[in-house]
């Protein structure tokens, strides 16, 4: 006997799940419903299948194929347009006509015993034998009476409790005789209990009621969907679960890292290759499709999670769906009856109400509190652009496909022919990434220069080397799970903010260049870069007084590519060097703060036994510099930028300094002292890069270990800073630890302030209105300065859902309630807008 699976609907009640995937392929713990169907027709016998086709039948062609991995022999019969439960069978009648046949639902979940159905067909003679189940509520179904053989008396099409004369249900499944394709015209919408069996019981033909025993649940509604993972993890239907029962009710499936920490309360499954992480809390009904992350902190609970899902560290899912290749951000809050669709970002700290639908590639910004359905609206996000160039989590944000388009967009922007820099750090992500990069920009008629693995200060110059811009691949500082693509202009700086923006059109239009052939660009590999970059340095920075100061210096390079340059560098110097952890660690592209302090501590140890004039500790990719003193003892980065401007102002007497609005005001103290004046900037690196282009300034940082050195460069650049601060101190002959000392201390607190993007505008004008009469100044953000001279800042970050607030006053208490001041207008301004 051949089967015959209904696969054809396109399972509207279940939008948006089934808005890019056909309902028989919906997964139901991690396997097609359809799927779980072919397994039970297989069970009992019916290996000769034929699979009716209509809404997105490519994809359960191409799934299923032709039935071989099933142990099944699969053909379709495909319907131009719907033809009805009736006439879609009739479409396959060709494969039918030449016995009785099994019709059955591919989008119904049940473990009934077909073969007592077929032999009860049998037995009765049937021309149709319609397999009924009892069920609670009855007004969803077609509602069946059978007399004492079983013949059906009456059918009714979806009653109304008015109309309900029955708990029987007609199920869908259906053992036929060929004659029956005599009643059903071709090519026509056709339904069997609306049309087909009406007419006849009206002719008086045998049609027979079988009442099943077992499980069966229509998964047509959400509710359905989610009860139907819960049925299968309790063990209500007896279907086959891929994986390995770890616990009673816990399933594992192959190649699954769930972390011993992660707390996993069943029944529940994990798909292969999921990675859980310690932390992590998956509590009862969860269902973890394959290749999905849960970090830690994560909650789940009756959430049905599909294939290839990103869920952030903290976020909370409850009762909800969420479809494949979404990727979940941090703190995420989404709500008992939620959907979400394929492919779509849900941002940090955002909430999804209960029973709200987002359809598919809807992207939603972060902090936003979504309480109606997203339907058309994109939600885009405004800018690719952060902080660090544009960033995102490595493989779940940032991917290769991301990396070809970015990569062509930039190249779009510039001329064919044009010479391009790429570079990386030492991370296999970084390498991987950077090959993408390269094959888009040569495919976009581009030259390309690959510096490999070397410090950004490096990367920038040799991008200003002739290159009409630059490409930098590099773990985030701090997330190690995280990349930044940096694209620098000619002259090695980051992208201007009109740069960016350009950017950012074409890569929205996606109207990227390509290289007619003959036009694909070359790949070649510079070589002696090292020498040519510790070259200009010695050139341009003053090392007089070095080699004759006998200084002895500690240098901690991180593990990093920073080590790679330091060779060339330090042999020149002429002075003793004792250089810890040279070697790159592919493990540690970056480092934590708490693993930066250890550096730090260590490295003072170190200084302060060998009794070295100091010690300093270069970031993984050389672009920013820690200090320790002669006695070892570490100096902060905002005191550390006050020393480099002390010991630059006393040298230089005249000139300018420029310093993000963010650092302290005594700065204005120290570089006065020393005749010099400061240029106060954004706290945009490119705005601290364009006023350090200027003829007139002397030094530039930004209090986070950034330093630049005007004479040399106008980027962030470790090593430079490193051989200016030795000429500085081998030139003045006093300690670091003596010039801190003679440096006011500053009392400046920072606070961050979750900010929804909707009122970040409001809180501003907000601030505005609170300041009244006092002084502000709008350089970046908002700064209000008090009478008796403290001062706050508020400042929207532009690529978060947070406002930064800083505040200075003679003393940490002074500044803690200027702070607490402020902070209650911005929240005030949020809450008041939340109303």
């Amino acid at each position: 006997m051949k089967a015959v699976v209904m696969a054809g609907g396109e399972g509207t009640r279940l939008r948006p799940m089934t808005s890019s995937m056909p309902k028989p392929l919906l997964p139901v713990v991690n396997r097609p419903i359809m799927e779980h169907v072919l397994r039970l027709l297989k069970r009992h016998g019916l290996t000769e299948t034929v699979v009716t086709v209509q809404f997105l039948a490519s994809l359960v062609k191409n799934y299923f194929g032709d039935g071989e991995e099933l142990g099944m022999e699969l053909t379709y019969a495909h319907e131009e347009k719907p033809l009805g439960t009736a006439g879609s069978v009739k479409n396959a009648e060709e494969a039918l006509k030449d016995d009785a046949f099994l019709v059955i639902s591919g989008d119904a979940l049940t473990d009934f015993d077909l073969s007592d159905l077929v032999r009860f067909h049998k037995e009765k003679g049937a021309l149709v034998t319609v397999c009924l189940t009892r069920v609670p509520n009855p007004l969803e179904f077609g509602i069946t009476i059978v007399d004492e053989q079983g013949k059906v008396e009456r059918f009714l099409e979806k009653p109304t409790w008015g109309q309900v004369f029955s708990d029987t249900v007609n199920t869908g499944i259906y053992v036929m005789e060929p004659e029956v394709f005599d009643y059903v015209e071709p090519d026509v919408s056709v339904d069997w209990s609306g049309d087909v069996f009406p007419q006849l019981m009206k002719e008086g033909k045998p049609i027979y009621g079988y009442i099943a025993e077992g499980y069966w649940e229509d998964v047509g509604t959400h509710e359905s969907y989610v009860k139907a993972q819960a049925d299968v993890l309790e063990g209500e239907v007896d279907v086959e679960v891929d994986g390995f029962e770890i616990s009673p009710g816990v399933w594992v499936a192959e190649g699954a890292e769930v972390h011993p920490d992660a707390v996993l309360r069943g029944p529940l499954y994990v798909g292969d290759y999921a990675k859980v992480e310690a932390g992590a809390e998956i509590r009862e009904h969860t269902v973890v499709g394959s290749n999905v992350v849960v970090k830690s902190g994560a909650f789940l609970h009756r959430a049905v999670v599909h294939d290839n899902v990103y869920v952030g560290p903290h976020s909370n899912l409850r009762g909800c769906v969420v479809g494949k290749n979404t990727d979940i951000m941090r703190a995420v809050r989404i709500e008992d009856g939620a959907v979400v669709g394929d492919e779509c970002l849900i941002g940090e700290e955002s909430i999804v109400q209960g029973n709200v639908r987002i359809y598919p590639f809807k992207t939603i910004e972060a902090g936003a509190f979504v309480n109606t359905s997203v339907i058309w609206e994109s939600r885009g996000q405004a800018h690719l652009f952060g902080a660090r160039g544009v960033s995102g989590i490595l493989n779940v944000e940032i991917t290769p496909e991301l990396a070809v388009r970015l990569a062509g967009a930039y190249a779009t922007t510039l001329k064919k022919g044009a010479t391009v820099t790429t570079a990386r750090d030492h991370s296999r992500g970084a390498r991987a990434l950077k090959r993408a990069v390269i094959s888009a920009l040569q495919a976009s008629a581009i030259d390309v220069r690959d510096l490999e693995n070397v410090p950004l200060p490096v990367a920038r110059q040799q991008t200003a080397r002739g290159s009409a811009g630059g490409i930098m691949i590099r773990t985030s500082p701090g997330v190690p799970d995280s990349v930044d693509i940096m694209f620098f202009d000619e002259r090695g700086a980051d992208l201007s903010q009109g740069g960016q923006r350009k950017l950012d059109r074409v890569y929205a239009r996606q109207e990227y260049r390509r290289a007619f052939p003959g036009e694909v660009g070359d790949l070649f590999f510079p070589a002696s870069i090292y020498d040519s970059y510790t070259g200009s340095l010695l050139r341009d920075v003053d090392t007089t007084g070095i080699a004759e100061a006998g200084l002895k210096v500690v240098i901690d390079a991180s593990n990093g590519s920073a080590g790679l340059v330091l060779p060339s560098l330090l042999g020149r110097l002429g002075v003793d060097t004792l250089t810890i952890n040279p070697g790159l660690d592919e493990s540690r592209p970056t480092e934590t703060l708490e693993q930066r302090r250890q550096g730090l501590v260590r490295l003072g140890e170190i200084a302060a036994s060998a009794r070295a004039a100091f010690g300093v500790r270069f970031d993984p990719v050389g672009e920013r510099l820690s200090f320790v003193d002669e006695r070892g003892r570490i100096v902060e980065d905002d005191r550390a930028l006050l020393v480099m401007l002390d010991l630059v102002a006393a040298e230089r007497r005249s000139g300018r300094v420029a310093l993000p609005v963010t650092t302290t005001r005594i700065a204005e103290q120290v570089a006065a002292y020393h005749g010099t004046q400061v240029e106060w900037t954004t706290t945009s690196p490119d705005d601290l890069t364009r006023v350090c282009r200027e003829e007139s300034t002397v030094f530039g940082g930004d209090g986070r270990g950034g330093f630049i050195i005007p004479e040399f460069s106008s980027v962030f650049d470790g090593p430079a800073a490193f051989v200016r601060l030795l000429g500085l101190v081998a030139r003045t002959q006093l300690t670091l630890s003596q010039i801190d000392a003679r440096i006011p201390r500053a009392h400046v607190l920072r606070k961050d302030i979750a900010t929804p993007w909707a009122v970040k505008g409001l809180v501003m004008r907000r601030v505005v209105e609170a300041a009244g009469d006092r002084s502000v100044d709008t350089t970046d953000g908002v700064r209000v300065v008090e009478a008796d001279g403290r001062w706050v800042l508020v400042l929207p970050d532009p690529s978060e859902a947070v406002t930064h607030l800083w505040a200075e006053g003679p003393d940490d208490a002074s500044a803690q309630a200027l702070l607490g001041e402020w902070s209650a207008v911005v929240e005030g301004a949020g809450d008041a807008a939340g109303q």
